[in-house]
């Protein structure tokens, strides 16, 4: 295809574990004469501590395959260890890949890890020239970008300095917006934004939002944090170790991401696990996300009604009065709302707390739910507290526009409310 800028095919990178090289020929074929003897290696051991270092090998790739097209913004999410900074390095040709291929249209800016491609001795100044003839730009491109550039990172004062004496921070003000302003086709950004403060987090993805939706330029973006993913991200992949698990829309993969990773589904039944959660006077059953037709679903038109049901069990009421309540979070952790009915139960038994959010309620995105039975006779007191006990998306029918209540498009905010509204003239 031809909006097609980055084409990873079969994608594969392999690392040797252990000693490579010692640094003499006399060593290096002592080893591999150990190896094939099938002895061990002399010179694996480190120091007196004895301690040994394994030869093997480590995919931190495995046949990945996928496209990303002109003005995607892409998110690579995944734990630590799943491959996403490999993969950026080999789309950067920081690194070469063991098998596969990687086809690139247009030039590639890179913020890979504090200070990459910055050379030390060099003042900010000379660095900004050095990455713009690195991308192929001319002295007089590049001084048209400079002002623009100093600007964005607010170091002015410091422009003529080395940068081995900048912060950290300092480090990705000026490599962002060296990045960003350089006017590369494809911007690739690593975990580094969480050095920067939270302002200039928020600058970098409004610059980031920029470039590829008045730009036309196409964003990857590697980040832990899934409020930055959600919001900025069109479209998004899953790696865990070394494999592509999840590709496709944004909140989708967010919740692939946690039902993976904090077992968060859309239902669950503590009875088959013979789990307990609680206290000798109350416990927690199960759990579910239904539709208006009663069945479990994890995924809701944002017209639609979401209903969550939770099932406990009073064993001993000691004159409690007990009060179910739902809490509702966003990916990031930050609580949406929490909700409680107005009854309560004082009983022993079984009981079953329903409650339902009205269609055009809650916005676009992933929800978490926890699950709690509180009661409040000397002060507050939780007999269980599930957290992420439940996950569901809310989508957004964009295609859909007529019949989606007067909706244009995505908007921020956890909930997007339907109210009573009146517009009258008054001149």
């Amino acid at each position: 295809m031809s909006d097609t800028v980055i084409k990873i095919e079969n994608l594969s990178k392999e690392y040797r574990l252990g000693t490579i090289n010692h640094g003499t020929l006399y060593r290096d074929l002592q080893s591999w004469s150990a190896r094939i003897r099938g002895k061990e290696d002399p010179n694996s051991k480190i120091a007196s501590a004895g301690f040994k270092v394994q030869i093997g090998s480590f995919m931190a790739l495995d046949d990945i395959s996928f496209e990303v097209k002109q003005g995607d913004v892409l998110g690579i999410v995944g734990r630590n260890g799943a491959g996403k900074s490999t993969l950026l390095k080999i789309i950067s040709r920081v690194t070469m890949p063991t098998r596969g291929e990687v086809k690139i249209k247009g030039r590639v800016a890179s913020l890979l890890e504090v200070g990459t491609g910055f050379h030390p001795e060099l003042t900010g100044r000379e660095n900004i020239y050095l990455n713009g003839a690195i991308l192929g730009m001319t002295k007089k491109e590049i001084g048209r970008k400079f002002d623009e550039i100093v600007d964005f990172a607010e170091i002015e004062n410091f422009i003529d300095t080395p940068v081995k004496r900048y912060s950290s921070g300092m480090y990705v003000r000026l490599a962002f917006a060296v990045a960003a302003n350089l006017e590369p086709e494809i911007l690739i950004i690593d975990e580094v934004l969480a050095v920067g403060d939270a302002q200039f987090q928020k600058k970098c993805l409004g610059k980031m939002e920029q470039v590829s939706t008045k730009q036309g330029r196409t964003v990857l973006f590697v980040s832990h944090n899934m409020a930055m993913i959600t919001s900025l991200c069109t479209s998004a992949v899953l790696l865990d170790s070394g494999k592509l698990r999840v590709r496709g829309n944004t909140s989708d993969v967010v919740l692939s991401y946690y039902t993976q990773y904090s077992g968060s589904p859309a239902s669950f039944d503590f009875r088959s696990s013979n789990k307990f959660i609680g206290d000798d006077h109350a416990m927690l059953i199960s759990g579910s996300v239904v539709d208006s037709e009663g069945n479990v679903a994890n995924e809701f038109d944002i017209r639609n009604p979401v209903t969550i049901t939770m099932r406990y069990r009073v064993t001993r009421p000691d004159h409690y009065r007990f009060i179910p309540n739902f809490h509702f979070y966003a990916p990031d952790g930050t609580c949406a709302f929490i909700s409680g009915p107005q009854e309560v139960t004082t009983e022993s038994g079984e009981f079953e707390a329903v409650c339902t959010i009205p269609g055009n309620y809650l916005n676009d995105g992933t929800y978490f739910v926890g699950l709690a039975l509180s009661s409040m006779e000397t002060g507050v007191k939780a007999h269980f507290y599930e957290q992420n006990a439940l996950s569901f998306n809310v989508k957004d029918p964009i295609d859909n526009v007529p019949t989606r209540n007067g909706y244009a498009g995505p908007i921020p905010g956890m909930i997007r409310p339907k109210l009573d509204w009146k517009i009258r003239g008054v001149a």
